[in-house]
């Protein structure tokens, strides 16, 4: 979820302010935590909890109204102050970027041992997004990240046991896959580069013109640090471009110390004490 709440910090200065390169300082004085970070850490929570649509709606409604300033959407907002326990058939992008917990969930190992997809993390991530953007974009968005959290870490193997590298042994051949994957499972049309699509792009929150080109930020990166400027550099709604992109970025590529270190700085003791608890679960189901 690291790579999530990162990209996030990193895109939060650009969101209103967009850049067209990759030349920037990752991390300026002024970057902050957005509501890309607290409902990551709300998902985050939730899984723990069981991963349950009451779950879901319980952690999202507690973290917003702890961050009530954090820059919600306006119809986010206004279901989370309200009594209202219903869905609103959102396809924004918000349902995709608060996903990467779920993508976490799904078990490599029952995959490795039946090659079918575990079902008990996809059931998650739709279920998280359901429970606001029941829209069909909304879920498609939501669980298209999660599916390439988890491709990514069947290649990379981090804390997991001895399935690694068995399905996708070069990056090239996970980077295929996940474009597969997108491209058959989901509809999404991956075929333009971000050099096609940055001159025109503008801001969107709908999944549905977010997911895709996070996808092909990470598609062409060479690391971790390369996929969030990718992300950044195309413009749009720059923080959660890259917190979608950080989240499977992460599960690839791993996240340098030094940018773990400093993205830790952003956040306050809450929303440390969730990752923490989330790493330890993480570390445990090893």
């Amino acid at each position: 979820m690291m790579g999530a709440i990162i990209g996030d910090i990193v895109g939060s200065v650009y969101e209103w302010h967009n850049i067209k390169t990759k030349e920037f300082p990752l991390f300026r004085k002024d970057c902050f935590f957005t509501d890309d970070t607290v409902m990551t850490a709300a998902v985050a929570e939730a899984v723990l909890n069981g991963g349950n649509s009451d779950a879901f709606i319980d952690a999202m409604k507690k973290y917003g109204r702890m961050y009530p300033n954090a820059g919600y959407g306006g119809r986010f907002g206004a279901w989370l102050f309200s009594e209202s326990r219903e869905p609103y058939n959102s396809f924004g992008n918000g349902s995709a970027m608060r996903v990467s917990p779920c993508g976490w969930a799904m078990s490599c190992g029952f995959y490795a041992r039946t090659g079918m997809w575990p079902m008990n993390g996809r059931a998650m991530a739709k279920t998280s997004a359901a429970v606001t953007h029941n829209h069909p974009e909304g879920i498609k968005g939501a669980m298209a990240v999660a599916d390439a959290i988890f491709m990514a870490r069947l290649y990379r193997g981090k804390w997991e046991d001895d399935y690694a590298n068995r399905f996708y042994p070069t990056m090239e051949d996970l980077k295929r896959g996940i474009r597969g994957q997108m491209e058959q499972e989901y509809g999404y049309d991956l075929s333009r580069s971000l050099d096609e699509i940055r001159p025109t792009y503008r801001f969107n929150e709908t999944c549905q013109e977010t997911v895709p080109q996070a996808i092909t930020a990470f598609l062409e990166s060479t690391d971790f640090e390369d996929a969030i400027r990718n992300a950044i550099s195309l413009g749009g709604d720059s923080d959660t471009l890259a917190a979608i992109t950080g989240s499977i970025a992460e599960a690839a590529y791993g996240v340098p110390k030094w940018i773990m270190d400093r993205a830790w700085t952003y956040l306050d003791e809450p929303l440390r004490a969730v990752c923490r608890k989330w790493r330890a679960a993480i570390h445990r189901k090893a």
